[in-house]
């Protein structure tokens, strides 16, 4: 079945305040944020028309926004009404939540200091796509060969959009060779995360995971490490180089559109889904799932 393009969906868009028609929802070819990379956004999820950490994701859409020296004009509470609506304008359910924030036309060229500042939100249906038994059996990872820059180099705590370029074409090439994703090193050659998710490991029982100081500290990321230790796990953050896989036993990748899910191999790495992965991908969906309210 043919995948509908995004902008001749139908449904409700809010746009730098105003509900509009999903294909009303329009910005000028000469725009900074298209041309220039001024842009951030979050990928957030919606589980029976509740939004999962709703409030972490817009304290950090304003701050990745403070990161790229612009301010977003709405506060996290205005943030929030708009995501419900829209989430309800558009059926409720589960559902995908993508602000996203840019700089206008005003200007032109690589200064930009009065262009005006524009939101937008869109939500669309997202359905979990694996069941757990197949989630199970593990994805395969290719390595990739662009790195996770320098903080020196890139505003690399801000969820911008120009930050991604190095993934799509990661996660195209690793697509190409009949992987569903790629693992990426950062700039020193040691395990970072992949294109869209972090990455976690396990040995003797414990759960490892890369540094976040090169790249973003998802929120998904930190839930699952609070979820780890609730259910007993040993977290260690730490730096992780590429040889040490082989030493691990399970692996798996986290984030708000892969919630939880295993890795069977990362290039010439092989692991084995296991008893980790199981406890922490069914905490995370007991999580995020709403709780029923008492009679």
């Amino acid at each position: 079945m043919a995948i509908i393009p995004f902008d001749q969906r139908d449904g409700w868009i809010w746009y730098n305040g105003e509900i509009v028609p999903w294909k009303d929802a329009k910005i000028h070819v000469l725009t900074h944020g298209l041309h220039y990379g001024s842009c951030v956004f979050e990928g957030e999820r919606a589980y029976g028309g509740q939004i999962f950490k709703t409030t972490e994701h817009s304290i950090r859409f304003r701050k990745s926004a403070e990161i790229m020296d612009f301010e977003i004009p709405y506060s996290v509470e205005e943030l929030n009404a708009a995501k419900d609506k829209v989430v309800e304008l558009n059926g409720g359910g589960d559902q995908y939540v993508r602000p996203v924030a840019w700089r206008g036309s005003e200007m032109m060229a690589v200064s930009a200091q009065h262009n005006k500042i524009h939101v937008a939100i869109a939500t669309w249906a997202w359905p979990s796509m694996f069941d757990p038994e197949t989630k199970m059996k593990g994805i395969k990872l290719d390595i990739a060969d662009y790195r996770r820059p320098d903080p020196q180099c890139a505003p690399v705590h801000a969820k911008a959009a120009g930050l991604y370029m190095i993934c799509t074409i990661s996660k195209h090439r690793a697509e190409k060779k009949g992987y569903a994703d790629a693992m990426m090193l950062d700039w020193q050659g040691r395990v970072a995360e992949c294109t869209g998710a972090n990455i976690f490991f396990t040995k003797d029982g414990a759960l490892h995971t890369p540094l976040a100081d090169c790249f973003l500290n998802g929120i998904t990321r930190q839930t699952v490490i609070a979820l780890a230790k609730e259910n007993g796990i040993e977290v260690i953050e730490r730096r992780i180089m590429p040889e040490e896989m082989t030493g691990f036993d399970e692996c798996f990748i986290v984030g708000s559109a892969a919630e939880v899910t295993p890795v069977a191999e990362v290039g010439p790495y092989r692991f084995t889904p296991g008893n980790i992965s199981r406890t922490l991908m069914d905490a995370y969906t007991n999580a995020v799932r709403p709780k029923s309210k008492a009679a």
